[in-house]
Parts: structure tokens; C-alpha cells; sequence
């Protein structure tokens, strides 16, 4: 049996050879993971407050980006972990988000998880590139921040849209 051709004639082998990656432009990958908890009655969101640029000193949802060779799932665990001190929640994926400009920094797409703790809040400490990591009321899918300070990126996107699935 003959190899299979693609329209150009080629082999898969051959078509690998000639293939040339930066001929694709890429985006950046990266994870955020909405974590809620119920407390007292109440729905609370875990959110750092970021210590780098972009959005200094804004509040964000714990992530980041992927390294080379994990998985996405891996990522949202890891940052999480690296930026809160919390591991091992069982994360459901909330969606994708790329919308052009959402971040800054250039073409950026994320892949958001949201968990919902029935136990109450687990302590965070910030790490990494967290300023501070801080439990905040949620009412109807939107955190109470302080006076003035707004979200970081498109995070109020995912939050309304892990809101609807916890």
C-alpha cells in the first residue's frame, strides 16, 4: 500500500520536513483559576493582587503562564500553587479567552478553571509574583473590591463566567 499524499504530493514526512513554525505566529499560553469558597453564608473569590507589570498593584485571579512541555491542566495547578500556596483543588474548566488586547502584552490566550470549597476558605499566602492574597465577598458573580481598585485583564469576564457554573 502507498504512502498517502496530500494535495501538494507530499508525503506526512515530507510535509514535516519542510514545515517552518515561524511561519505561524503563536500566541502566549497562560491559566487563571477562579477559586470560591463558601463561608458563613456567604460565596467568597480568591484573588491576588499582582506585584509585577502589567496591572501593578491591581487584583487578578491566580495564573500564569505555561512552560514548555506541561500540559494546561498542569499550569493552572502550578501557578495557583505558586502564587497562593493552595494545591490539589479539583478544577473544572471554565473556558478559553482570547479576545485581541487582553493583555498588554501581546496576543495572550488563557484557559480558565474555577473550583467551589464547600468547607470554607483555605489559607493563602502570597508567592511568587503575588503582592497579596486575599478572600473577598462575591455578590451576584462580582467580587466587593475596595473603593476604586478594578481587576486586572479581562478577569471580570471569567469571574461572571466561573460565577455561572459553580
Amino acid at each position: 500500500m502507498s504512502e498517502l499524499r496530500d494535495k501538494r504530493g507530499l508525503t506526512e514526512a515530507e510535509a514535516i520536513a519542510i514545515y517552518r513554525a515561524k511561519n505561524y505566529p503563536k500566541p502566549a499560553l497562560t491559566a487563571d483559576v477562579a477559586v470560591f469558597a463558601k463561608c458563613d453564608g456567604r460565596i467568597k473569590l480568591l484573588l491576588i493582587r499582582r506585584g509585577g507589570h502589567p496591572c501593578l498593584g491591581r487584583w487578578a485571579l491566580p495564573g500564569g503562564f505555561a512552560e514548555e512541555g506541561e500540559t494546561i491542566e498542569v499550569t493552572a495547578a502550578r501557578e495557583l500553587e505558586e502564587e497562593t500556596g493552595i494545591r490539589g483543588l479539583p478544577l473544572t474548566l471554565v473556558g478559553i479567552y482570547s479576545a485581541p488586547g487582553r493583555d498588554p502584552r501581546g496576543w495572550t490566550v488563557s484557559a480558565a478553571y474555577a473550583v467551589l470549597l464547600d468547607d470554607g476558605m483555605i489559607d493563602a499566602s502570597a508567592g511568587d509574583d503575588a503582592a497579596e492574597a486575599r478572600w473577598f465577598d462575591v455578590v451576584d458573580g462580582v467580587p466587593a473590591l475596595p473603593a476604586g481598585e478594578g481587576l486586572a485583564f479581562d478577569h471580570d469576564q471569567i469571574i461572571a463566567d466561573a460565577w455561572k457554573i459553580i
